[in-house]
């Protein structure tokens, strides 16, 4: 999968040390992977939550960070739309940033 934007991880993981490995162990996964669907995704990440227009939600290290992104699966793209702290992400709305 193509992924649009590294620059967003790589900003928040150098505010938050503690997400860079899980982050960079998610990309480097992702950009191998040709999901599908999302029956793919299930198989590769269980704990992923799947919302409407395609947006998927990754608990990234346990629950402590979640990244939301929109997969456009037929051009095997997914962009990063969100990566922030359990807290931070409870004070949005996911289907909507």
């Amino acid at each position: 999968m193509n992924i649009i934007s590294k620059k967003t991880l790589v900003q928040f993981y150098e505010k938050h040390a503690q997400a860079k490995i899980p982050l960079e162990v998610w990309h480097a996964d992702v950009r191998k992977a040709q999901w599908e669907n999302s029956e793919q995704i299930k198989r590769d990440y269980a704990s992923a939550s799947f919302l409407r227009d395609n947006r998927v939600v990754f608990n990234i290290k346990g629950n402590d960070f979640r990244l939301i992104v929109h997969i456009d699966y037929k051009r095997k793209i997914v962009r990063v739309k969100f990566v922030g702290t359990h807290s931070e992400y409870s004070k949005i709305n996911a289907e909507e940033i």
